[in-house]
Parts: C-alpha cells; structure tokens; sequence
C-alpha cells in the first residue's frame, strides 16, 4: 500500500466531501486533531474510524497535543483538565523522583481517555530546556529547568503514555527551550557554543533517544547551523539529532504552516524531507496548503516506512491494567497542594 509521508488536520468534527476524497487519493500516514475537531467522545470516535476506513489501516496513526496545561484540545466537561508539565515538580516540592511518578500517571490517565476515543498518538512530552528570558512558548510546558529533571519526568510521561497503548512524541528536538520568539510567528535563533547546548537543551533527547517519535524544533542554531532551523537543517539532523543526540526512530517535522519557516509550501516540504525528516506535518486543514504539502511529500519507503512501522509495533502490547478511578485521586491529592 502507498502511504504518503504526512500527516494532515481537517477542519471540522466531521471530514468534508473535499477531505474525504483528498484523503482516498493521497493516503496520508496520519490526521492530527485540535479543539476545532472536537465535540465529544463518541464523534471523535466516529471521526478516528472514518479517516482509518478511508486510508485502509485499521492502526493508522491520530494524532492530538493532550499535555495538560494550556495545551489540552479535549478538556471538561467530557475530559478531566490536567496540569501543566511544570506543575508535577511543584506538587513534589522539587521530588524528581515523586515528580516522576506523577506525571507518569497523569500521562496513563491521559492514555485512557485518547485511547477510549481511537486517538493513538500524542504529541507529547515536551523535553525543552527553559532559560530565564526565553519566550513563553514553552514555559511551564516543560517539567523543569534542570536537564537531568526533565529527562526523568519525560521518561516517565512517556512511559505512562506506552503503558496506555499510545505513542508519545518528544519533542522539540533537538531543543526549544532557548527560543526568544515564539516559532509560530518567527524563526527563533540560538547563538550559544555547541558545548553549552549539548549540557542542556540537547541532552534530555539525548537521555530518551530509545523513544520511538520525536518531532523537529523551527528553531536556528547558530553554532551549528545558521542559514536554516533544525526542520530544514541537514547539517543538525546528520550531526546532532542522528549522531550526537543518536535518535533513530521516526522524525516528524513540526508544523509546516508555522511562520518560522520561509517560502511556498512545496518549498518548505521539500527542504525537510531533503534535509532528512521522515514524515512531514500540516495541521490548519487549509485544503490549498495541504496540496501543496502533498505534491512534495514522497511516498513512505525505505529507513522511514521501517522507522514508522516499528514505532506501530509498539500499540500492538495490551495496556497495563489500571484503575484510572483510584488513579485520578491520587494525582488530585498531590496537585491541591499547588492548586
């Protein structure tokens, strides 16, 4: 089966007529869900089995940004509201290991609900290393400032995530957490030494490079690379995120509509396939653009399909059993003390 390199939004709670064939005729590898898309349970799930049924794959890959906090696209009344990354070190009062604990069953809680939805990916955790001063973008999306907490909470996170039958993406690789400007609107750039990133915002991708997805950062780093961010940067992606960071599972641009990136869309697609992304990301639904990312996405073949096929492998495992009432409690006893 040919399977485009991409993973696509769609507008509504509901896939269009114009969608729909877009769909049938492209075989994108996966959809991306946000708040737009959502109304309750039972029409995500019939939205997650349409797309699956157009495509062929009982197993194809919906994605969603569920961290807690202030990216969470399901939310009450249907879905209980989780916190921040930021807020499980706090609930721990600077804990690691207790943090740890935590968020690995706020990300099990969360497994739960997108699983019960047909929702098999989340984009989720976020590994970037915050510095004093950096735009808000990131914030207390992250667990800590300290590279080494990060990289425990995140392991943890993604393992609640795992042991709920859904893969997590880390993210933004190789690092964003230095970002003077938010990458949606303008192409960060970091000027620090190599040796000063690979001691921080390099290192927890470094400490997680077992994961099996990771997503790219529009983000510049100077040192390394200063005509392009790491998404359309061969240079960052042969040596730092393939070599030093050694992460070989599936990479996924972020998202190619974001204004961090320069030129037409055929343009940018093209440059982060050529610079080494296997899978490319468009989520606005903006059928003009989505074409546009589709005529210069390949087909999936080669390290790629076998990077994404065994990423897949991993929803294959049963979920842990879980008790997500007596769960819930215990994640809301820890986090009234920072409520």
């Amino acid at each position: 089966m040919r399977i485009k390199a991409l993973i696509i939004g769609c507008t509504g709670t509901k896939l269009s007529a114009e969608e729909i064939k877009f769909i049938g005729e492209i075989k994108p590898w996966g959809l991306i869900l946000f708040r737009r898309n959502i109304i309750d349970p039972s029409q995500i799930k019939a939205l997650t089995s349409h797309f699956r049924e157009i495509v062929g794959r009982p197993n194809a890959p919906v994605l969603i940004d569920q961290e807690g906090g202030r990216v969470q696209r399901m939310g009450p009344p249907h879905w209980r509201k989780y916190p921040a990354a930021a807020q499980y070190l706090k609930a721990s009062r600077g804990n690691v290991n207790e943090a740890a604990q935590l968020a690995r069953l706020s990300s099990r809680l969360i497994a739960q609900d997108l699983g019960d939805c047909g929702i098999n990916v989340d984009c989720m955790p976020v590994l970037d290393c915050p510095v004093i001063g950096s735009n808000d973008a990131i914030g207390d999306r992250a667990y800590a400032s300290e590279p080494e907490a990060i990289s425990q909470i995140g392991r943890a996170a993604a393992q609640g995530m795992l042991d709920g039958g859904v893969l997590p993406i880390i993210k933004h690789m190789p690092g964003h957490g230095r970002a003077m400007v938010d990458s949606h609107y303008a192409l960060p750039v970091v000027k620090e030494p190599i040796d000063i990133l690979e001691n921080t915002d390099f290192y927890p991708f470094k400490r997680l490079n077992d994961l099996p997805v990771a997503m790219t950062g529009h983000i510049v780093f100077d040192a390394i690379d200063p005509t392009g961010p790491a998404t359309t940067s061969a240079k960052i992606i042969r040596d730092i995120i393939r070599g030093w960071i050694g992460f070989d599972g599936l990479l996924l641009s972020d998202d190619v509509s974001m204004k961090a990136l320069a030129g037409g869309f055929r343009e940018r697609t093209h440059a982060l396939f050529e610079a080494g992304c296997d899978i490319a990301l468009h989520c606005n639904g903006v059928m003009e653009e989505a074409e546009a990312v589709a005529a210069a996405s390949p087909v999936l073949t080669g390290p790629s399909l076998e990077r994404a096929n065994r990423a897949l492998s991993l929803l294959e495992r049963p979920p842990s059993v879980f008790d997500p009432v007596e769960a819930a409690k215990i994640l809301e006893a820890k986090l009234a003390l920072v409520a």
